[in-house]
């Protein structure tokens, strides 16, 4: 039977909630955008492996995978039974019936059960399910953030511009403890930071955070994550919190943060409502003002406040925050080129040389650059704004790098030489263009491939002219024989004399 498979990355994710953190199979499968059925998979694949959590630092993915997937056994007149929540929630579609579901339950496990006993079964399983059910939450269990549909404006102090900026809002679930600031933007950068300083306002880390299903936070389908962001995953893995997004249509699942919003809106906005403000910061210091007597306001019905519900009930269930705050990276698949470097916004970054041609993951922040392959780090780099420049890491580089290309720089000297001293003049200034040699590999063959097309006399006269122009160049020696400028004369700068008997030209005399 084939099992739907996740990545490594997302399968470490499910033992780390489930062993770690505490989890069951249906929250981890919303925090991770898979079934129950997959989660419980896992985590029964881990323990008939033998292994314990945490998992040995040193088991790579392939390790894993190895474990996780032997030949599975032959087990005779076992049959599976199927997964009732999920037939519940598929029924809940337009046009899904019973009798479909167990047809797909019969093409999945053709020794499975007969159409009377999953009627019988299902049944029975959804008559003991509650009417309702109404939510709880545990003291240091859930936050819940989002932001709200209304704004606050910013005067630009320099032109008067108004600009609209969002307003993030997060709620404890067990005491109300609300937290709120303004951001010039709802993209990911200020969507993690909210979050980063949300954690430290309440001074700890809950078990799960419970975003909307806002874009920067839950990925459409993607490489990297069909549901939760990478970036939001890693923020959230540094301090081990679960993300389970609020159901799409589901109000009670983020019924606490609609509240939330709606206060923020009344109590902050609405005071906030005439008052000019001229800045970002500006802003953000009335809002926690306000924050202070909101989270003191006493409650209506129950004894106390927020704040004191906070420290009565929640401060003591927080996890404690992580020695050094997450800081925002940003990923990207790249690929390896054949010169073993990964290009990343104009500069290259070299890898070890036997990745070459291979797809690797990169985070980058704004200082560092850091390579993964699989899950392992392969690189780190300090991060370069040199646009077509090479950071270039010498024990990345093959003790001999001709096993790889067939070239080295003394050969293509040679090559250049039986062209002509101008040929010969660009490989030199091409060879001495870049820290290692290697890097200019392909634009130095390209260069006297052209001979090829063009023959020797012509492209050592598009050499001289290259020179002659200061323009030494792959680019404007191929422009040059695809125009037939080698052909004619070279261009000399000469200084034409003026007339300097006039009136408005003081001449050489006057600096004296």
């Amino acid at each position: 039977m084939a099992y739907p498979k996740l990545t490594m990355r997302k399968i470490r994710e499910v033992l780390r909630l489930y062993f770690e953190s505490g989890f069951n199979h249906r929250e981890i499968a919303r925090a991770l955008g898979a079934s129950p059925t997959t989660v419980g998979q896992y985590v029964r694949r881990m323990q008939r492996a033998g292994l314990s959590y945490p998992l040995p630092t040193t088991l790579s993915d392939d390790e894993l995978e190895a474990l996780l997937y032997p030949p599975p056994p032959r087990v005779e007149g076992q049959r599976p039974e199927p997964d009732w929540p999920t037939v519940r929630r598929e029924l809940s579609r337009k046009g899904v019936t019973l009798d479909l579901l167990w047809n797909e339950y019969k093409a999945e496990h053709p020794d499975g059960y007969a159409y009377t006993w999953f009627c019988t079964h299902y049944n029975r399983w959804a008559s003991a399910l509650p009417l309702t059910l109404r939510q709880t939450h545990a003291p240091g269990e859930k936050l819940f953030v989002d932001y709200s549909g209304d704004r606050i404006a910013i005067i630009d102090a320099q032109t008067g511009e108004i600009r609209d900026a969002e307003l993030f809002v997060a709620v404890l679930g067990a005491s109300n403890y609300t937290y709120a600031e303004a951001t010039w933007t709802q993209q990911l950068p200020d969507w993690i930071g909210s979050h980063v300083r949300t954690f430290e306002f309440i001074g700890g880390c809950t078990e799960i955070v419970v975003p909307d299903n806002l874009k920067s936070g839950v990925h459409k389908p993607s490489f990297y994550d069909p549901i939760v962001n990478r970036t939001y995953g890693a923020m959230a893995s540094h301090y081990s919190v679960a993300v389970i997004p609020a159901r799409s249509k589901k109000p009670r699942d983020k019924a606490k943060v609609e509240q939330g919003v709606l206060l923020v809106q009344r109590w902050i906005l609405a005071r906030l409502r005439k008052q000019r403000f001229f800045s970002l910061a500006e802003a953000n210091r009335a809002i926690a003002a306000l924050l202070v007597s909101l989270n003191d306001k006493a409650f209506k019905k129950l004894p106390g406040s927020r704040r004191t519900a906070f420290e009565e009930l929640e401060r003591a269930a927080l996890k404690p925050l992580p020695a050094h705050p997450y800081q925002y990276a940003d990923w990207k698949v790249a690929r390896v080129g054949i010169d073993y470097h990964i290009e990343l916004v104009g500069h290259y970054y070299s890898v070890p040389h036997r990745f070459a041609r291979e797809q690797v993951d990169v985070r980058y922040t704004t200082a560092t650059v850091e390579v993964f392959r699989r899950g392992t780090r392969i690189a780190a780099h300090a991060k370069s704004d040199r646009r077509g420049a090479h950071t270039t890491l010498t024990e990345h580089m093959p003790a001999n790098h001709q096993a790889i290309t067939g070239w080295d720089p003394q050969r293509l000297r040679n090559w250049a030489a039986t062209i002509g001293p101008h040929t010969d003049a660009v490989i030199q200034h091409l060879l001495g263009g870049r820290q290692h040699p290697q890097q200019a590999y392909r634009t130095r063959l390209g260069v006297l491939r052209l001979a090829k097309d063009y023959g020797n006399q012509r492209l050592e006269a598009a050499c001289s002219r290259a020179i002659d122009l200061k323009a030494p160049s792959y680019r404007f020696i191929d422009s040059t024989l695809k125009n037939g400028l080698d052909q004619q004369p070279s261009p000399v700068a000469v200084q034409p004399d003026l007339p300097l008997a006039h009136a408005n030209v003081r001449g050489p005399d006057y600096y004296h």
